[in-house]
């Protein structure tokens, strides 16, 4: 079938343009009154509080401590020196070693004090044997002036030949001693428990000539000591509190002492307090103090600087806060607050030490108050926010 087709093409003849020139400014018309109409409905909706966590102080009891730094010094260190002359024979330890007490390290030509104890040893022996002859010298003529044979002259000469013989044997015996303990200085021994350090001579020198010649160096690591400096104000205040809890100088030693290093977390090295200077330095305004540790496994060396901490007293119902939550400004330090109307409010506060991740809050938070714990650049003071209750984490700094 053949498609219809309009046998005249469509267009606009003079009554078709007459027509649309009346229909298309009404239809503009209505067009702008319909947008008009819709622009005048669209109200403006403000936007949604902001959402920003929100968590109560936690509630707990701490510890309060002492905060310095310290540096851990031997608790004996002895220079090893050669007592008398000779000729260096031998080394017998390795450079560094851990040796124990009475251990031979150096040897300092012995033959020749042997020589010398030998000596006295024998003219101790000669004098004995006199020592003996002039006593039983002198018990023959007490009973010979007894029976009037001979005249007191004679027991007072033999008196004096007793007199001198014990004399000289008493000079003798002193020099025996006198040559054994040169002799026992020839073995040059650790007098303690400890490291020793490289030998500072060689074997062949002669040493002890002028001077005592110092051969090595020992350190006893276990135990050791901790030295560090506590400040005046802080000095007044541990009195203080030592004086309320009826502890005197003698309790010294119960005070536990808590040491860590650089790169250790907590203070894993527990100790007591050792010693306390009686005065104040006054060109520092501190007070020298030492604390004693024990060091089995020597994992503390001497110089190093460490991390000190000595428990002052307890707080039981302290409120800590994360240190991420605090702000400052020229006022000082202050926390976000939301109120029971959500709305956001500024609050100064006085802070305590940092107690593991948390902050303690002295002064200026109650148990009850909704603190910005995160989204604080969108807590703004006096805007209402949409808080969204936390938990607060409560990890412990008693925990290493």
């Amino acid at each position: 079938m053949r498609p219809c087709y309009p046998t005249k093409p469509l267009g606009f003849d003079g009554a078709n343009r007459r027509n649309l020139s009346v229909i298309f400014p009404i239809f503009l018309t209505a067009l702008a009154s319909a947008t008009l109409a819709a622009c005048g409905q669209n109200d403006f909706v403000p936007p949604p509080p902001p959402k920003v966590d929100v968590g109560v102080p936690v509630q707990r009891a701490i510890t309060r401590y002492l905060a310095a730094t310290g540096n851990t010094a031997p608790f004996k260190n002895v220079d090893l020196v050669a007592r008398v002359q000779g000729v260096l024979q031998s080394i017998s330890y390795q450079d560094g070693a851990f040796v124990k007490e009475g251990t031979t390290l150096f040897t300092i030509e012995p033959e020749t004090y042997k020589l010398k104890l030998d000596q006295a040893q024998a003219a101790e022996s000669g004098l004995q044997a006199s020592a003996k002859q002039t006593e039983a010298d002198f018990k023959r003529q007490s009973d010979l002036v007894s029976r009037q044979v001979v005249s007191q002259a004679t027991l007072d000469a033999s008196s004096a030949a007793r007199e001198n013989a014990q004399s000289n044997l008493a000079q003798a015996q002193i020099n025996t001693k006198i040559a054994a303990v040169n002799y026992g200085y020839t073995n040059v021994t650790a007098p303690l428990d400890g490291v020793v350090s490289a030998h500072l001579v060689s074997v062949g020198e002669l040493v002890g000539v002028a001077s005592p010649t110092q051969l090595a160096s020992i350190v006893q690591l276990d135990p050791i000591y901790v030295n560090f400096n506590v400040n005046e104000q802080d000095v007044l205040r541990i009195r203080a509190a030592a004086a309320q809890k009826g502890l005197t100088s003698k309790d010294l030693k119960d005070v536990p002492v808590e040491v860590g290093l650089q790169t250790e977390t907590g203070y894993p090295h527990k100790g007591k307090m050792d010693y306390a200077a009686p005065t104040i330095n006054q060109s520092t305004g501190t007070l020298s103090v030492r604390g004693l540790l024990p060091n089995p496994e020597r994992v503390l060396l001497p110089g190093y600087f460490v991390r000190v901490r000595v428990p002052l007293d307890q707080q039981k119902e302290a409120l800590l806060i994360p240190d991420t939550a605090l702000g400052s400004d020229q006022g000082g330090r202050y926390v976000l607050v939301v109120s029971a109307d959500n709305v956001v409010e500024q609050r100064k506060v006085q802070i305590g030490p940092l107690d593991g991740e948390l902050r303690v809050i002295e002064n200026g938070l109650k148990p009850d108050d909704r603190v910005v714990v995160a989204g604080l650049l969108r807590a703004i003071p006096g805007q209402k926010v949409d808080p969204q209750l936390k938990k607060l984490d409560q990890p412990s700094s008693s925990a290493n």
